[in-house]
């Protein structure tokens, strides 16, 4: 095998790549990238088998071939080449020359026949949708993902298509972010399925702001194809709880709040939260909220925000960090603040089709 290609296309694809990859693994080649040159392009793909990520660039190829190199050295080897263009040649023994400029790298590589394929989607539920759409849906959901590895059903996102709508839900039972797009696909496709933490990172991280992405659901395995890049990954197996129920009725009080003041007004009084009880009390008044944390051994913070609020005097308190993660990662101006009571829930909504459930804390005198 042997390819010309540029620096900056070969590194940028090692990198859409190597976070698959785990820094600890009982097989060796499962810390390779495998390489594959053929057709003008290279295809660059790794596995840890439960997510693979594969990718293609353009390159000048002069043998055909296919290999697989150590990838995390491999990136920090093109990362540090001295010139725009890099000269790759693999002999029979999968041993790679690596030439930029002045530079000469011999690196050991295995065979690519060892390296586990990547799941194939011949009779999969097919599903069309703009990579930014779907980037912003992973942003405004992923925050609330469980990490308590004894809830797995929760340890990912829920992407139901239901009645011409994709539902995204994603919570660890002290909070929910939900949002809901309109997309067109046949009733036969509709289906649930649970993709796990570690595939929506990666998705995340290989979604653009431009062009669809095409989601490929088989009985265990999903991919996202991005045209020149394609996600793979196993399902998580099992039922995600009923999420809808968890969604209170109809509030008392709709509290429309700038977001960006409110997040501020939050972030800067959380510093002074207990961090035992880690809550910061919410104190609504006529056209008033006070945002007040405090600390016994350390002090107290308070600040006052004006808003259109004409309703009972009502205190609650929530998670500070919980109720600053949806503001964060918002784009709207404003959202609405849903309440019913003291003890019940709160709801943000932002836009069309968020919403975020928030479980009160004790309120402490």
């Amino acid at each position: 095998m042997k390819f010309n290609i540029s620096k900056e296309d070969f590194l940028e694809a090692l990198q859409q790549v190597q976070h698959v990859v785990g820094s600890r693994t009982t097989l060796a080649i499962l810390s390779n990238v495998l390489l594959r040159a053929r057709n003008g392009t290279l295809e660059l793909t790794t596995t840890d088998l439960d997510v693979g990520v594969s990718c293609s660039v353009p390159a000048d190829v002069e043998e055909e071939g296919a290999t697989t190199l150590p990838a995390r050295r491999l990136a920090s080897i093109i990362r540090e080449l001295p010139a725009e263009e890099v000269s790759v040649s693999v002999d029979q023994k999968n041993t790679a020359s690596i030439r930029s400029g002045p530079s000469f790298f011999k690196v050991l590589g295995l065979t690519s026949q060892e390296f586990p394929a990547l799941p194939e989607f011949d009779e999969a539920k097919e599903f069309q949708i703009s990579q930014q759409l779907l980037r912003d849906c992973l942003r405004k959901t992923s925050y609330a993902i469980s990490t308590d590895e004894t809830r797995y059903v929760l340890n990912g996102i829920l992407f139901s298509f239901k009645a011409g709508t994709l539902t995204m839900v994603a919570t660890d039972g002290r909070r929910l972010a939900m949002v809901e797009h309109e997309i067109e696909f046949p009733e036969s496709q509709e289906i649930d399925v649970i993709v796990p933490t570690k595939a929506v990172n990666e998705l995340a991280r290989l979604l653009g702001d431009e062009g669809d992405v095409q989601i490929l659901i088989g009985p265990s395995q999903i991919g996202f194809n991005m045209g020149s890049s394609l996600l793979v990954s196993k399902l998580i197996d099992g039922n995600y709880p009923n999420y809808r129920q968890v969604i209170p009725g109809e509030p008392k009080e709709r509290i429309t709040l700038e977001r960006e003041a409110f997040l501020r007004s939050i972030s800067r009084v959380a510093i002074l939260a207990n961090d035992k009880s880690n809550s910061v009390k919410f104190v609504f008044s006529a056209g008033n909220v006070e945002i007040i944390a405090s600390t016994p051994d350390i002090g107290e913070a308070r600040e006052s925000l004006a808003i259109n609020y004409q309703g009972p005097e009502m205190t609650i308190a929530f998670n500070p960090e919980f109720t600053i993660a949806p503001l964060r990662n918002l784009s709207t101006d404003e959202i609405s603040l849903n309440l019913i009571d003291e003890i019940s829930p709160g709801v943000i909504r932002a836009g069309q089709g968020f919403l975020y459930v928030l479980m009160p804390m004790r309120v402490t005198v």
